[in-house]
């Protein structure tokens, strides 16, 4: 559930809505809402079967804590962002499913931009999380998998 504040950093077991986070960051001096949303797709990098699902894992107190630390970092880059949804899934997501969401307004557009591309940019290389592949015929963690570094300063 959205808290009552400017940022909403969550872990989802189960649907993500992407048009409640858009909704919730809309706030009056807001004139931008830029809303990135990473969907499960039916492709894996060096696999010829299809993927029918992923699933995600987590050590949750770390990766809240790592999300939490790149919204800090959107707003110390961009301190007029006037709000932040960050969200990602846990658990087993079918073809299609949303499992991130970044959404972030602002009064205008170009920070609204930045801002959201550097928080799904930062998430998915500071937030340690783990995805594993299922197709019809088996599963595996993805290759693709990588350690997770310090969020990016700069």
């Amino acid at each position: 559930m959205a808290p009552d504040a400017s940022d909403w950093v969550e872990l989802v077991d189960g649907d993500l809505s992407v048009a409640a986070a858009d909704t919730w960051v809309r706030r009056p001096g807001a004139g931008a809402v830029v809303t990135f949303s990473g969907l499960v797709r039916d492709v894996s990098d060096g696999r010829d079967e299809p993927v029918t699902a992923l699933e995600y894992e987590t050590h949750e107190p770390l990766a809240l804590a790592r999300m939490r630390q790149v919204v800090a970092e959107i707003r110390r880059r961009w301190p007029d962002v006037a709000a932040v949804a960050m969200l990602h899934r846990l658990g087993r997501a079918e073809v299609s499913d949303p499992v991130v969401v970044v959404s972030v307004s602002s009064p205008h557009r170009a920070e609204a931009f930045a801002a959201a591309q550097f928080g799904i940019d930062a998430l998915k290389v500071s937030v340690p999380l783990y995805k594993r592949d299922i197709w019809s015929t088996g599963a595996a963690w993805s290759a693709t998998t990588q350690d997770a570094v310090d969020v990016p300063h700069g």
